[in-house]
């Protein structure tokens, strides 16, 4: 059997010790749990900060990891802001505005939000919201006309869009079935 050669110091108990040991470091520490929560999700610098600090990792160690994990592209915030807006407008059909909130929750900066949902633009969050509409109507069907447009157009408003909006599309969707819309005004009273 092979024998592996000993440093002085160097004994079996004393990795051990020294595996032990280094969890107490609190540099390692913090790397180890940012490490660890951004394996499973990209995360924000505010929510690894927010960890950091529940885990009472000194707020100067967190700092200064916090910004090494910047320096290297391990945390980007424009670019979370970026993908988190592409992720939720197409997936679940969120509006610039629920987006704006939900980046906000999660620490993100002001400009790097207004940046990433000013990717989405006035015609494409309609074109979205006609969509929801779309799949939605079916499920109204035997409903009378006033309940359909406020069960339609209350779905757009919990997903950010605006009762403008909500309202013209809906309207547009429910006259496209053939239901009389004449009565109904797009200023929202209905």
């Amino acid at each position: 059997m092979a024998r592996r050669t000993e440093w002085p110091g160097d004994s079996a108990d004393s990795s051990r010790a020294e595996t032990e040991l280094s969890p107490q470091d609190p540099a390692e520490r913090a790397r180890a749990i940012c490490l660890r929560l951004l394996t499973g999700t990209p995360r924000t610098r505010k929510q690894l900060a927010d960890a950091l600090h529940k885990r009472e990792i000194p707020s100067e160690v967190a700092e200064e990891v916090l910004s090494r994990f910047e320096d290297v592209g391990l945390i980007n915030d424009a670019a979370f802001a970026d993908a988190w807006v592409e992720s939720r407008h197409h997936g679940r059909g969120l509006a610039r505005r629920a987006l704006a909130r939900e980046l906000r929750t999660k620490g993100v900066d002001s400009a790097l939000i207004d940046e990433a949902v000013g990717q989405l633009d006035s015609e494409q969050e309609e074109e979205t919201a006609r969509e929801l509409v779309a799949r939605r109507l079916r499920s109204t069907r035997g409903l009378d006309r006033d309940r359909r447009l406020r069960r339609l157009a209350a779905m757009l408003a919990r997903k950010g869009y605006s009762e403008g909006l909500a309202l013209r599309v809906v309207k547009r969707a429910l006259e496209e079935e053939g239901e009389d819309t004449e009565d109904l005004d797009e200023g929202g009273g209905f």
